[in-house]
């Protein structure tokens, strides 16, 4: 998994801001129609058998049993009109649902 500058930017200012101590886990979940969603939450410490994750001096931590879905993902940081979040392009993905919201692998 890896960050692009834009999330790495984004996740050093929360760090800095109201979430220092804290590490971002990512993790999967089911959800929706397609069967699969995005996780994420903050945490003072990795999980038993957590991925520990740096880019570009940025820690987060993979959920272990997460991490075979999420090899060669890139979060991204995207500021839209209506809306600003953290995205996710996951080369293991195989579809999404209409809402966006899930996928499956």
């Amino acid at each position: 998994m890896s960050l692009t500058d834009a999330a790495a930017e984004r996740l050093r200012r929360l760090y800095e801001s109201g979430r220092q101590g804290m590490t971002l886990r990512i993790g999967l979940k089911t959800k929706g129609c397609s069967g699969l969603s995005y996780d994420m939450s903050w945490v003072e410490g990795p999980g038993p058998g957590d991925e520990v994750v740096t880019d570009k001096g940025i820690t987060l931590f993979v959920d272990r049993k997460a991490s075979l879905f999420l090899i060669g993902t890139v979060m991204d940081y995207e500021v839209r009109s209506l809306e600003s979040g953290f995205t996710f392009t996951n080369p293991n993905e195989k579809g999404r649902c209409g809402c966006g919201e899930c996928f499956h692998v």
